[in-house]
C-alpha cells in the first residue's frame, strides 16, 4: 500500500523554527516529485515547495523562498520541509504530496498521493 506519513508539526510560537517530515511507505519517493501544500482554515490549498525527482531541482513559491527549504533524504525515504521564522500566518495544515512524470509544479491536480496532514500553529 502506498502511503506518505506527515509528522513534525505543532503549536509553535512566532520566530521559532520547524521542520516538517514525509515519510513514505511502500514506494519510494526518489521516483516522484514531492510537494508540500498547506491549508488554512477557509482558504483554498497551496502549494509551497516541489523537490524534484531525480536532480532533486526545487521549485518555491515566491512568497516563501528564503524562509522555507525543501530537502530528500533518500536512504530514509523522506522529504523534509524546514520551516525558519515562523508567522501566525504560516497556521495550517500542512500536507505532503507524490506526483509521478512531473516536474516543478505545484498545481495540486498533478500529484497522484497525498498524506492525511499535520497541523501547524504559530501564535502568542
Amino acid at each position: 500500500q502506498l502511503q506518505l506519513v506527515e509528522s513534525g508539526g505543532g503549536l509553535v510560537q512566532p520566530g521559532v523554527s520547524l521542520r516538517l517530515s514525509c515519510a513514505g511507505s511502500g514506494f519510494s519517493l526518489n521516483y516522484y516529485t514531492i510537494g508540500w501544500f498547506r491549508q488554512a482554515p477557509g482558504k483554498e490549498r497551496e502549494g509551497v515547495v516541489c523537490i524534484n525527482s531525480g536532480d532533486s531541482s526545487t521549485y518555491y513559491v515566491d512568497s516563501e523562498k528564503g524562509r522555507f527549504t525543501v530537502s530528500r533524504d533518500s536512504a530514509k525515504n523522506t522529504v523534509y520541509l524546514q520551516m525558519n521564522n515562523l508567522k501566525p500566518s504560516d497556521t495550517a495544515v500542512y500536507y505532503c504530496a507524490a506526483g509521478f512524470g512531473v516536474r516543478g509544479t505545484l498545481e495540486p491536480v498533478q500529484y497522484d498521493y497525498w498524506g492525511q496532514g499535520t497541523q501547524v500553529t504559530v501564535s502568542s
